[in-house]
């Protein structure tokens, strides 16, 4: 009878995941600072460690209620719907800032960097190689994502899993030619704000490449454990969100970054 409730919201069950995710964030925080000055990676490693092993208890935990106790309801489905709609737009005005920066520098340069765009001794990429071929690969993946969606939606398995998967390899593929191109990179994030501005933005959508592919391996391992369903499958639309805003924000890197601003 204590489990019995008369509403649809769903009250969460003590869980340690909060407590030791802090933990871990304090001890990768004090470890990135040990690295900085001492060149110590051990308890920058610790604290990863146990960021890690958080994440995944705390998922397995949230996936479980989801699944299998039947607790994310239509309502509480909505209130889910609405965080990641919310983290979406957190997520623009964060890159926004980037691209603020780049058009405040890039439209007035001014006089340190020689009062042109890109300044003096800074080869650009060219944007009709890797660029070029990254912005089809995102494009591909979002048709892919696409496909996937629709087909789960029907509640076609095979096609929701092929989709799945090939957006999962275009993803590791864009990783893998970034990676690349950062490598062959003739200028670094400490040559003038070209470097800094051009670095901080595409480093960080890489970074959300990353984490969007690891969403959706995770969908798709969930999707072959049959944890979703025609009508119940927000983890997997929360994945396909992201991955389309992902995509969004490559477009605009593209044309202002390497295009324009070549």
């Amino acid at each position: 009878m204590m489990n019995h409730q008369n509403h649809p919201y769903h009250l969460v069950d003590f869980s340690p995941w909060p407590l030791t995710g802090a933990i871990g964030v304090l001890i990768m925080m004090l470890g990135l600072i040990k690295w900085f000055h001492q060149f110590n990676m051990n308890m920058l490693l610790l604290g990863y460690f146990i960021i890690i092993l958080t994440m995944y208890q705390w998922w397995r935990d949230m996936c479980r209620e989801g699944t299998f106790q039947g607790k994310h309801t239509i309502l509480v489905s909505k209130g889910l719907q609405w965080g990641m709609i919310l983290f979406i737009i957190s997520e623009v005005f964060f890159f926004l800032s980037f691209f603020w920066a780049f058009f405040h520098s890039s439209l007035s340069p001014n006089i340190e960097i020689g009062m042109m765009w890109p300044p003096l001794s800074i080869i650009s990429f060219n944007p009709f190689q890797i660029p070029l071929l990254n912005t089809i690969i995102l494009l591909t993946s979002g048709i892919t994502v696409t496909w996937a969606h629709h087909a789960l939606m029907e509640n076609n398995f095979t096609q929701s899993t092929q989709g799945l998967f090939f957006t999962v390899i275009l993803g590791i593929y864009f990783t893998i030619l970034q990676m690349y191109e950062y490598y062959e990179a003739s200028f670094t994030i400490a040559d003038s704000i070209y470097g800094s501005t051009f670095f901080m933005a595409t480093g960080f959508h890489g970074l959300h490449v990353i984490i969007g592919t690891i969403f959706l391996m995770i969908c798709l391992l969930r999707h072959i454990n049959n944890h979703f369903s025609m009508n119940h499958h927000f983890g997997f639309e929360a994945a396909a969100w992201y991955w389309h805003f992902v995509d969004v924000v490559w477009l605009f890197l593209y044309i202002s970054l390497y295009w324009w601003g070549m």
